[in-house]
Parts: C-alpha cells; structure tokens; sequence
C-alpha cells in the first residue's frame, strides 16, 4: 500500500471520529510507516522468507552467497546495516549474526564469560529484541529525513522533488535483515530448547543454530574439551526447534545444525542401539575401544558388543567416553546427513583452520546422499588468518618446487613479509576465500562471529594512545570526528542517530505549533549541516 492511500485510508478513519480532533492522516501515516513491524512474529516471518530466497538463488548460483558480521549491541547492528545501505544501496544477502560467545563475554550481569553456556538464556532473546528496535530505529531516522525533506519540496512547489521523494518512500528498503541466532546447544534438554527457540522466534529470529555438544560441558568451538551427543539427543533438539517455528506460525524458519565432532575428541554418554548399522551403532563405532575376554572384565567396566566381539569403551576419570584419533571428519559427515535428514535446513562444520579443500572434501561426501546440503561457515577471529594463508601458499609453493628458502614457514606472520611476492599471494587469496569457498565448498553463508568485539578494542585502543598522549583532543578530532564528517558516517550528528529528529516531529503532530522542538536553529549539532 502506498504512502498516499495509507493516509487516505486513515484520514477516512479520523473523519468518522468527531472529537480526533488535530489529528492528522498523513501523520499517522507516516508513523505506521516507520514501524511497519508490530511485532517480532511478524520480522521472522519476513525475514525467514529472505533468506529462504537467498537459498534458492545460491542453489542456483553458489556466487550468490550471503554474509553476515556478528554484532554485540543494537547500535553496533544498527550502524552495520546503515554503513550498508550507505555503500552498496541495499541490504541485499546481507544479515547479522548473533554470537553466543560475544553474549557471553560482554552481555551476562555475571560481567565476562567464557564461552561455555553459563550467561543467562534470556539474554539472547534480549538482544535479537535490542538489535531489532535499534534497526527499526534506523527506518524511522530514515524516512523521517524523507518525509521533512517531502515538506520542504511541497512547500516550495518543486513537483518534481515531491514525486521523487514520495517513490522513495513507496520504496523504500527497510533496515531490518535476518539474523543468524546462536542458541548454543539449547541450555538443557529439548523442551528447555524449545521455551527457549521460542523466546527467540518471538523476538524476530527466523534462523536458529545449535550445536551438537553436551548442554552443561559446551565449550567454545576453538577450544579443547568438547564432548559431543549421540545423534537421537541432537535430533530431539532438533524437532524442539522446528515445533517451535510451527507453533509460533514461522512455517519457514531455518535450522542451522552445527556438528563441532572434527575437534570434539569425546562423548558423555554410549548410544543407545537396538540393531547392528542404525545410527546409535554407527555412532559407538568411532568410540576408542578394547577387546575384552570374559576373564578380563573389572568391576565397574562399561562394555558393549559389536560384531560379535565384547569391548571396553576408554572412559576417562571425568566419566567422558573416548572417540578414535582421527575420526573426526568421518563423525561430521555422519552428522550433517543426518541432521539434514532429520529436519536442519543449513550445516555449520567448526573448523581449526579455513582451507577450503578441507571443508570441501567433507562437504562433498555429505552431497553424495543429499545434493543440496550447504553450510553457514564462520570465518573465525580464532585462525590467524595472515600466518594461515601464508603457510598455505608456502606449502603449495614448495610442492611446486618454487624457491621458499627466502621465507621462514614458523615465522610467516612477520611484517617483515608484507611486502613479498608470497605475503601478496597469500593476501589476494584471503580476499577472495569467501567467493572461492562458496562456490568450491558448498558455503552459502560467510560469517565473521565477533568482529564488533575486535574492531571495538582496536578503535578504543588507538583513541587512548592519541587522547592521553600528546595529542590531546586533537587525537579525538583527527582520528575520529574529522573522519566521521569526511565519511559521511551518520553518527557525527548524534542527537539526530538518537531521535531527537523522530522526538520533534511527534511533538509537531502532538502539540501543533505549541510544540517545544530541540532541533531549533540553537542547537549545536547545525554545525555539522554543511
């Protein structure tokens, strides 16, 4: 519906009512067009239709992958999606990501965690909603700068500027994406998943990742320690998502199952297995075993039988059950095919480094028995990326028989190779990971779990050095107001990125000309009109 028949619509409405009196339509337009979302049921539903889209296309096209940056605070998401349409005039297969661990270590009132599941669950719903209202914000910021401006051009007659301005508004392309929200591995057992899927559904997440560790042992991806579920338990929890999304009318929300077995060495519990080949047997077939004669047999022993064999499973003093060295990839491909087989829309594989052949010689197994598997993939601040790439390209080199002997493979990470042949190498084949591992390894989504944290602590950092050195105020204004104003970052006129524009206008619509405005020709924030 356009702008113009929203408000003839409302006008319509009011006129029927004799005591809304100074009310106006076009005002309630323009309100109703500033939070077209009435709620979070109603974001997931859109933006599950998004990315449904953008699975398609990738299907399609793997150069139509999507990406997505983790963000830790509203405003932080909320600038992304700003800096977004700034640059590039849409948000096209551009989202957020949510990370379990930046909740963790920057949201829980226990003050810094690590990433194991002991912040409070309901701080991540709290911060889809947060995320969402800041974005929101943003598109009524927007179309308030539109809807003045549309004033100002009736005001003065121009027609044209008018007609330009109202198909901006008809237009226009709103700030809120979809999110990727971690749910880590449900904080319980299934229905504690499923209360909790829900809270998130309800605050505007349409995707949900979960992880197939042990609820109360999980640890970060990139850590050691992590004990894996037999498949039955990550399949429940799986189904506690999907009855989630169902019950809450999200028919198209997405299940991104995240398999962490390439570095999870251990399991808590043997699956249970009714006949030899079904999955809880296929899963206790990588567990690191002995035979045992029946002479050999120690109280307490756990045995099982396979093949006719009796076998003691290697438990640790923790009670955790061992895996075989290097089956790893072996147990992820299990995973995904049948995560995917069981309900999960999208794979996530936890590596240690980011070589696409790696990830692809798993993904290609998976695609044998289900063609259309794809992976949300993080791009991880764990890898060193530079000192990653450069051993890469060194290893490659000296497969090839080039000359390496300029170049320390265990000290590649030096500035000293910024400027080699090998450091420009390595640098363009960064550059260009995420389109190659689209198309080489099945990733539909590129993701960066916690830039925001980084990119936070380098900007805080580098302010500190100049502000309370030499430079004084001069190390604010140089390296970040100058900028602002250079870059046209939006934020340098702050009390209107904080709705003191959005507050006017409602006192104008409130008040009529009795309104008390702050955007008057008194405020400061005019010095940076030109």
């Amino acid at each position: 519906m356009s702008y113009t028949s929203i408000a003839n619509e409302v006008q319509t409405l009011i006129s029927a009512n004799s005591k809304w009196t100074g009310i106006s339509g076009e005002a309630v337009a323009r309100m109703r067009l500033q939070n077209r979302f009435a709620n979070g049921i109603e974001i997931a539903k859109y933006t599950a239709s998004i990315m449904r889209r953008d699975m398609a296309a990738y299907d399609l096209d793997p150069e139509q992958y999507t990406q997505s940056l983790g963000c830790w605070h509203g405003f932080i998401g909320q600038q992304k999606v700003i800096s977004i349409k700034k640059h590039f005039g849409n948000t096209d297969r551009r989202y957020l990501y949510l990370s379990g661990w930046m909740v963790a270590a920057l949201r829980s009132e226990f003050g810094p965690l690590p990433d194991q599941s002991m912040h409070e669950k309901t701080s991540v719903p709290a911060l889809i909603e947060e995320l969402y209202t800041f974005l929101r914000q943003a598109d009524a910021r927007e179309l308030g700068g539109l809807f003045r401006d549309l004033d100002k051009a009736r005001a003065a007659n121009d027609k044209a500027r008018s007609d330009q301005l109202q198909n901006a508004i008809d237009n226009y392309q709103t700030h809120v994406v979809p999110i990727i929200a971690d749910i880590d591995a449900g904080f319980g057992n299934a229905e504690a998943t499923y209360l909790l899927a829900k809270k998130m559904i309800e605050a505007g997440a349409c995707a949900l990742q979960i992880e197939n560790q042990v609820s109360d042992e999980k640890q970060c991806g990139h850590q050691d320690g992590k004990v894996t579920v037999p498949h039955e338990d990550f399949v429940a929890k799986i189904r506690a998502l999907r009855y989630a999304f169902l019950e809450l009318g999200v028919d198209d929300g997405i299940i991104v199952a995240r398999t962490d077995s390439l570095g999870a060495g251990l399991t808590k519990q043997i699956a249970f297995s009714a006949n030899e080949g079904d999955i809880g047997d296929q899963y206790n077939a990588f567990l690191d075993c002995d035979e045992v004669a029946p002479g050999q047999i120690a109280n307490g022993d756990v045995l099982i039988t396979r093949g006719g064999k009796v076998l003691k499973p290697k438990r640790l003093r923790s009670n955790l059950f061992q895996f075989r060295a290097g089956t790893g990839e072996d147990r992820c491909v299990l995973d995904c095919i049948h995560a995917l087989e069981n309900g999960a829309d999208l794979l996530w594989i936890e590596t240690e480094k980011p070589h696409i052949e790696q990830i692809a010689g798993m993904v290609d197994r998976v695609r044998e028995v289900i063609p259309n598997a794809k992976l949300v993939y993080n791009n991880s601040p764990s890898f060193n990326w530079t000192l990653n790439f450069r051993q890469q390209v060194f290893d490659a080199w000296e497969q090839q028989g080039k000359d390496v002997s300029g170049y320390e493979r265990g000290k590649l990470m030096s500035a000293e190779y910024d400027g080699t042949e090998l450091g420009a190498e390595a640098d363009e084949r960064i550059r260009t990971f995420q389109r190659d591992a689209a198309k080489r390894s099945g990733i539909f989504h590129h993701l960066i779990t916690l830039p925001t944290y980084h990119t936070a602590a380098l900007s805080t950092d580098n302010l500190a050095k100049e502000y309370f050195g030499e430079q004084g105020m001069l190390g604010y204004v140089a390296g970040v107001q100058r900028k602002e104003i250079r870059q046209g970052i939006a934020c340098v006129k702050h009390q209107n990125m904080a709705g003191s524009d959005i507050g006017d206008d409602h006192k104008e619509y409130f008040a009529g000309e009795a309104a008390l405005k702050a955007g008057g020709e008194h405020n400061t924030m005019n010095q940076f009109a030109a």
